[in-house]
């Protein structure tokens, strides 16, 4: 209570009222709830209540007591922050491993003993193959983002890790969509869970004002350079599908005299550290991110998120624009469609369940020619009168998922395994450009 004071918390979200009281009482949870509702506190707390009030199995020898697996290092890293802030007046030590950095520091802190682990898959499997992470003492055992292990491919691996778990044990189950999948996992994880939903699953914030434009794939660099200038932007979070595209729009952003940095999967950890740290300050206004990369991106004051690419699965989509509108703050979603993505936006708009508001008109001038000709406006949708700019409100909460352009090139890949799109005509995962336009 000191810690949380410390905190600056005075009322339970949500998640936290609903999830806190089972938690306590040892009951197995299964919980619908995406980040921005304060669902890491959510867990964290009991966790920290319940670790207290029970002796360790070894005596005083520290042993891994609680394991909260998580998708992304960014993630991890906010996940284990929590625990030490929370925790910051008891006596456990809590440790965060991850890919993509040397493990000598992670195996010297385990060594040491610990009795919090938070961890992404691939990673914690390296080094329980190792010998160097003992699971048998385990009391608590969390999958977070569960949808997203199973977007990213790791379901597999999660799979593997808990055949390592003790079968005594508490585990917390938190995922913000509940497809088929996700809940033949969670059948496989949890013993009578206690279900905890706090918003309509794949809804969209309410306080966020949506929009749409459409425009040719050649013009959507212009279009975004405009959007950016004339918008009163605190921090801008922009969407692209792959890592090239992302790269090649931060130099477009530079040229113009846009300060912007990428997040994506190639990027080293430290260099992702160091972006998300400078858009977080506010010295980089505009972070142009994939999917994958910007799962851990948790910060307050995104009053912008712009996707330069519609996502392929809609889930994805609301994912995306829950990167704003957080902590009781309203934001705007500004969508760039072109005629390919058609499909992929009517997709988007069944998730929903409403029509993205249409902007007719586009505010600016190219400066080049066009690569292909003009999107056709779309047939109106209660989409008012022409030039008008409706925003739209709705819902709660967000979905998730990674998507790829149709054509993308393999390499451009962010993760080990990719679902396939879901509607629309054509092989599954293309949509040619004629079927999606007549879509509508």
């Amino acid at each position: 209570m000191r810690a949380l004071d410390e905190e600056g918390y005075t009322t339970p979200t949500p998640i936290q009222a609903k999830a806190i009281p089972p938690i306590l009482e040892g009951r197995d949870l299964l919980g619908c709830a995406q980040t921005g509702t304060g669902k890491t506190a959510a867990f964290a707390l009991p966790m920290l209540q319940l670790l207290a009030a029970t002796p360790s199995p070894a005596g005083g020898k520290r042993v891994i007591r609680a394991l909260v697996l998580s998708p992304t290092r960014e993630l991890a890293t906010q996940i284990a922050d929590s625990f030490k802030a929370y925790g910051r007046h008891l006596p456990f030590t809590t440790t965060v491993v991850f890919g993509g950095v040397g493990q000598n520091p992670q195996v010297q802190a385990l060594t040491k003993g610990i009795d919090i682990l938070v961890a992404t898959p691939g990673r914690l499997l390296d080094l329980m193959g190792q010998g160097f992470v003992k699971l048998d003492a385990l009391q608590f055992f969390v999958l977070d983002e569960a949808d997203r292990m199973l977007d990213m491919g790791f379901i597999h691996d999660v799979k593997r890790i808990i055949k390592a778990l003790p079968a005594k044990r508490q585990s917390l189950f938190f995922s913000a969509t509940l497809p088929r999948d996700i809940q033949d996992l969670s059948k496989s994880i949890l013993t009578e869970p206690v279900r905890v939903e706090v918003t309509p699953v794949s809804s969209t914030a309410e306080r966020i004002e949506q929009s749409v434009y459409f425009v040719d794939r050649g013009n959507k660099r212009a279009l975004l350079s405009h959007v950016l200038k004339a918008e009163k932007i605190n921090r801008a979070l922009v969407f692209t599908r792959t890592k090239h595209i992302a790269n090649r729009l931060v130099d477009h952003l530079e040229k113009d005299g846009i300060r912007a940095e990428a997040i994506h999967g190639n990027k080293s950890q430290s260099a992702r550290e160091r972006a998300l740290a400078n858009f977080r300050a506010g010295t980089t206004p505009v972070l142009v991110a994939t999917d994958i990369a910007a799962r851990g991106i948790d910060v307050d004051g995104v009053s912008h998120v712009v996707n330069f690419e519609l996502p392929n699965i809609p889930e994805s989509y609301v994912h995306r624009i829950g990167r704003t509108a957080r902590a009781g703050a309203e934001g705007i979603a500004i969508s760039f469609c072109d005629s390919e993505e058609r499909a992929f936006l009517k997709d988007i708009e069944k998730i929903i369940r409403m029509p993205v508001p249409v902007v007719a008109e586009h505010p600016y001038k190219p400066g080049t020619p066009s690569t292909q000709a003009a999107d056709p406006p779309r047939p109106p949708l209660n989409a008012g009168r022409p030039g008008q700019h409706r925003s739209s409100r709705s819902g709660n909460g967000h979905g998730n998922g990674q998507g790829k352009p149709a054509g993308a090139a393999a390499n451009h890949s962010e993760a080990p395994r990719r679902r396939r799109r879901r509607s629309g005509s054509g092989p599954a995962g293309t949509t040619p450009a004629g079927a999606a336009a007549r879509s509508y």
